[in-house]
């Protein structure tokens, strides 16, 4: 990927969201049963703090509110991709919106669950991949997990005009052994609502010590 700049970032993904409908984005899943699974046996606390990591317009936040989760956080880096889904779901207490690049973000508390469907892999640069990993580590609280979702090996090589890293479930295992053990992994296949398939690594890591 070509290098970018924050606002050269957030400029780009505000106009895919401003331009695109909701069913021309080919990540859109009207019910996302595998985060949902995958949240449900982390979060058996339903006041656990949840994080949804470029979730803006996401209706993973929906679902969850509608299952009792009281303390979700929306992170994104298009503010057009939170005004939607703030839209959409009205004035919830439980809900917070952030917009900010993550990879500057500092994280303000621990977090019982880190979600990320398809944004890891949009980091191509071990250096930002590496700052992702210390963030996750920052943020999760121990015991806590880590769900994450990306571009399988045999997944595309790009998406929105910007290239990706596909990652193996073995991969990402390593990538976050510093502060992360692996509960879970599976491959599977996203059906787009354009009818394409986009094949997916998921894994949940819980968070454990640090290395030293």
């Amino acid at each position: 990927m070509v290098p970018m700049s924050d606002h050269t970032t957030r400029a780009h993904w505000d106009h895919i969201f401003a331009t695109r409908s909701e069913h021309e984005r080919s990540w859109t899943q009207d019910a996302p049963t595998p985060s949902l699974e995958r949240i449900a046996r982390c979060a058996h606390d339903l006041a656990a703090p949840i994080i949804d990591i470029g979730g803006g317009a996401s209706r993973l936040v929906d679902h969850l509110v509608q299952a009792g989760h009281t303390d979700v956080t929306v992170l994104d880096i298009a503010p057009a991709a939170l005004r939607e889904g703030a839209a959409r779901l009205g004035d919830h207490a439980g809900v917070q919106w952030v917009s900010t690049d993550l990879l500057e973000w500092q994280p303000p508390r621990k977090y019982g669950v880190w979600h990320d469907r398809a944004v890891f892999h949009f980091l191509t640069d071990e250096a930002d991949q590496a700052r992702y990993a210390a963030l996750a580590r920052e943020a999760v609280a121990l015991g806590g997990h880590l769900v994450m979702a990306t571009f399988a090996p045999d997944g595309p090589t790009a998406c929105s005009g910007l290239a990706v890293q596909r990652w193996s479930a073995d991969q990402l295992a390593h990538q976050f052994a510093n502060g992360f053990e692996v509960v879970e992994h599976a491959s599977l296949v996203h059906r787009t609502p354009g009818g394409a398939d986009q094949s997916f690594t998921w894994v949940t890591l819980r968070r454990s010590s640090a290395r030293p």
